[in-house]
């Protein structure tokens, strides 16, 4: 290799740096968190922050303390002082007054450096945020570096192996995803026996708490195991970083800080050989382990049986443990070595090969050139020779041609002849021969390798005994042609193996574009969708299209999360496809989150594949395959496919309950603020007429002689005018109500519309004479007739009307204004009053809505239906209402009729005379 290539070859992979740029930018824009880890309470980490934190404010940083917890520990109240402590906050909840962390302090005074001590710790209810380690992802997003503390203990991920040793459930957790967003670990440890020390002597907990302590949680055991833990846990956090820097600075050198084993497998029954002692070897070296298959050209046309012993070998090993890695490529060597050097393996392992030695001469042998590439990387070959047990190993059956491929494959070379026969006296031997190879290149393109080695050989055979003297004869007179011979044999071989490998790789390239698409395509159509139903189509016929199976989705419905109860969902096609056998498989699946049925460990006599729809909290249902046959495999490739395809829906599931969940939860807020309004309106405006209509009742009762009858009837006047006002409140809670339940009926018919202005006004001239109002209107000539339910348009220009009244001053005109235009009439009722804030302009129409000055100056304060009625009403007519300023102070309240009938119901319109 020249010394430019190797140059080549050592330059960054610039979609790996612009990666890299982006993540260091995004995490530039944060803050840093830096997490003092330990192994349970009282090793120290909250004094060792405090250590740190005295430390970076001598070198002149700007740093502050959030919230420590003392816990009352001496030595750690006395490294508080010289730090700044912002207040905490106060929240009282059930009568008890707690101190939290005021996040919006923290946020105001945007030190450089903050301290929050206890990360998993939970906030008092009132809170910002549930959880701290939430008030702590806000600082960062702010820009804030955060210094923390952490047991391993509150690890979500270790919860059970915890509680598995301790015999305690952490109830105060944080997400692994959380701690990934770390940018340094510093971990404080401390020997089980100096710790047990500092606890019998006061400095962990207060005297009466320490033998609980001593005979439960802090016992040597559980002490030494949980170090173990916080060892293992920050070890994992560091030897992320370091492939993280290894991967952006492309180091290709093997670091071997921690042991990590990469097994290649085959079709070879004797791979499973390789992943048991990978095991051993891993579990002995308390090591991560790999096991990886290449797929190369050769092996993509492997049988069935091959392809289900490679299936087989990769479930075993994923059973134990390891992580299970499928490649694709020309040479196993190259992509073996490409994935264990990107990845910092340090050991691999190999079969020992039982080809020919000749075989690997001709060919060349993976494990020669394994080794050769290997560098600083171990390699184990591990022997070859079968046990008693071992399966035996059948050849490798090659996909082969079916006799019409031949036969079209003899035809190509026949036409190919004739044309060279034709054209002999017109071109040179070296252009017949071209025709030949062209030829090749044909069959080979269309008809596979065995077509074209014949198509190779026989278009040699035939060029030889017509075209070479003496003709007729494979007799050569001039030994040059045996080289021609020769060559031509070998391009042509040559040629047909590309060109099958070409069509191999486009096939490859192909189903590879199937899948994108079909993951692009579902994905599309599922971000759109809400309803739960129509996603759960969606998902059926995407699935069953694209695997070409019976399909179904069994739903959990059960409110419970403890609870199960699967609702099952097909297409319309399965009739019964589906029956209690299958319902029983899902439930395994479902309450195991594991796939089981056919191709797996579990219940592989069913005749379908249940695979779980797992959500981020909980398990959403089942999804529910059947093969048109039973004998049908699902290989790796398909099943990642099947279970991203079980991954999208299931997200989108969740999506969907957590809309419906929203939109209840929202229905319930409303239904609240309106019950609250509805109450606190009513109330004020029954009190009031209810008020006068006892006073003046009363007074009636109880008058004495000097009550005049004159006097009574003022007062029963009183009493009628307020029953009149109860009467109409209770008449448009009644309209509201019929409004919202869907049960208003419009009856249309023809009128004019100045006879439903003239009815209204009518209606509400004792409004106009108490108040002292005057009605202006402006009608024009020639008015159309308008199909409207006079009743209801009646209403509406009475609500509308004694707003007006409300709010305009006394003496002040009331202008009502009727404009004809081509396809609706507009009625505008323009008052004097106080206006209308712009930002209340579309609130105006919503029930029980009032503005702020119309209730701080107590004019027009009513229930806040009026107008609401109104609206739902001309929204019934397809019609249109809005508010707007009027020119001089006031407002004008518009609303537009249609003046023809859109429904059709109405008999054709009078003709006017």
């Amino acid at each position: 290799m020249s010394a430019s290539n190797r140059k080549e070859d050592q330059r960054p992979d610039p979609e790996i740096l612009l990666t890299r740029i982006n993540e260091e930018d995004s995490k530039n824009k944060g803050g840093k968190l830096k997490i003092f880890f330990g192994a349970v309470a009282g090793v120290g980490k909250t004094y060792a922050m405090l250590e740190t934190a005295h430390k970076l404010r001598s070198e002149g940083l700007d740093i502050v303390v959030g919230i420590v917890e003392t816990h009352k520990r001496q030595e750690t109240e006395a490294m508080l002082g010289g730090l700044e402590i912002l207040p905490q906050k106060e929240i009282e909840y059930r009568g008890t007054k707690m101190l939290e962390f005021d996040i919006d302090q923290a946020l105001l005074r945007k030190p450089e450096i903050i301290l929050v001590d206890e990360l998993a710790h939970t906030n008092a209810p009132g809170s910002r945020h549930l959880k701290r380690w939430q008030d702590v992802e806000e600082l960062l997003a702010a820009g804030i570096n955060v210094y923390t503390t952490l047991n391993v203990q509150h690890i979500e991920s270790l919860h059970d192996v915890v509680a598995q040793i301790t015999g305690v459930t952490i109830q105060e957790r944080i997400p692994d995803s959380f701690l990934e967003k770390t940018f340094e670990i510093e971990l404080i440890d401390l020997p089980p026996d100096e710790l047990l020390q500092r606890l019998k002597d006061g400095k962990v907990y207060l005297p009466e708490q320490i033998e609980h302590a001593l005979t439960n949680f802090f016992q040597k055991g559980n002490l030494i195991a949980l170090r173990e833990l916080a060892l293992r846990a920050a070890a994992e956090r560091v030897d992320a970083q370091m492939d993280e820097y290894r991967k952006f600075h492309q180091v290709k050198k093997t670091w071997p800080a921690a042991e990590k084993i990469l097994v290649c497998i085959s079709s070879s029954p004797l791979s499973i050989r390789l992943v048991r002692a990978a095991k051993r070897m891993a579990n002995g070296l308390k090591a991560k382990w790999v096991v990886v298959n290449v797929e190369t050209p050769t092996q993509a046309r492997q049988n069935e049986k091959d392809k289900a012993r490679v299936l087989r070998t990769l479930k075993l090993a994923q059973q134990l443990g390891a992580e299970i890695v499928e490649l694709k490529g020309k040479k196993v060597s190259v992509e073996v070595m490409r994935f264990a050097q990107q990845n910092n393996v340090t050991k691999i392992i190999v079969g020992k090969p039982v080809s020919n030695r000749w075989s690997d001469w001709l060919f060349g042998s993976a494990l020669d050139d394994l080794i050769r590439q290997s560098g600083s990387i171990d390699v184990y070959v591990i022997t070859g020779e079968k046990s008693q047990t071992a399966e035996t190993e059948t050849p490798p059956v090659v996909t082969r041609s079916n006799p019409k491929q031949y036969a079209m494959a003899l035809f190509i070379v026949a036409f190919c002849t004739t044309l060279a026969k034709l054209t002999q006296g017109y071109f040179e031997f070296s252009t017949i021969v071209m025709s030949y190879m062209l030829g090749v290149v044909v069959v080979a393109l269309r008809y596979g390798r065995g077509p074209s080695i014949m198509a190779s050989f026989l278009s040699v055979a035939i060029f030889d005994f017509l075209f070479v003297p003496p003709h007729f004869t494979f007799a050569v007179s001039d030994a040059q042609y045996l080289i021609t011979f020769v060559v031509m044999l070998i391009v042509a071989l040559i040629i047909s193996t590309l060109m099958v490998e070409v069509k191999l790789q486009a096939e490859r390239a192909s189903q590879r574009e199937r899948k994108t698409a079909a993951l692009y395509s579902l994905s599309r159509e599922l971000g759109s969708i809400i309803d739960l139903d129509d996603l759960i189509k969606t998902g059926l016929k995407h699935v069953g299209e694209v695997f070409n199976t019976r399909v179904a989705i069994f739903l959990n419905v059960a409110k419970d999360p403890d609870t199960t109860k699967l609702i099952l969902h097909k297409s319309s096609e399965e009739k019964h496809s589906f029956d209690e056998a299958d319902e029983g498989v899902a439930n395994w699946a479902f309450k195991n989150k594991k796939a089981a049925g056919l191709g797996t460990d579990t219940l592989p006599s069913s005749n379908g594949l249940y695979i779980p729809l797992l959500g981020s909290s909980h398990t959403i249902g089942v999804l529910a395959i059947k093969p048109s046959s039973s004998n049908i495999i699902f290989y790796i490739d398909q099943m990642h496919l099947l279970e991203t395809f079980a991954n999208q829906i299931a997200i989108a599931c969740e999506r969907a309950n957590l809309a419906q969940e929203n939109e209840k939860t929202l229905l319930t807020v409303k239904t609240e603020q309106l019950r609250s309004s509805l109450l606190s309106s009513v109330s004020h405006d029954l009190r009031t007429p209810l008020a006068t209509i006892t006073g003046a009742a009363s007074s009636i009762m109880e008058g004495s002689k000097s009550l005049t009858l004159e006097d009574c009837r003022l007062l029963a006047g009183e009493i009628y005018n307020e029953s009149v006002r109860l009467n109409s409140l209770v008449k448009n809670l009644l309209d509201m109500t019929r409004l919202q339940s869907g049960t208003l009926r419009v009856k249309k018919d023809w009128y004019p519309i100045e006879e439903i202005i003239g009815s209204a006004i009518a209606t509400i001239s004792d409004a106009v004479s108490n108040n002292k109002h005057k009605i202006i209107t402006h009608l024009p000539d020639h008015l159309p007739l308008v199909p409207l339910d006079a009743v209801l348009i009646q209403q509406v220009l009475v609500n509308l009307l004694d707003n007006a009244f409300k709010y305009s001053p006394k003496d002040e005109p009331v202008d009502l204004i009727v404009e004809s235009e081509q396809t609706t009439v507009k009625i505008s009722i323009c008052d004097r009053g106080m206006g209308i804030n712009d930002k209340n302009k579309e609130n105006i129409f919503h029930k029980f809505f009032q503005e702020e000055e119309s209730i701080k100056t107590g004019i027009g304060v009513g229930a806040g239906l009026g107008l609401a009625i109104a609206s739902g009403i001309i929204e019934a007519h397809d019609g249109k209402i809005w508010v707007e300023d009027r020119p001089g102070g006031g407002s004008i309240f518009n609303f537009t009729l249609p003046v023809k009938d859109a429904s059709g119901d109405l008999p054709k319109m009078p003709e006017i005379n």
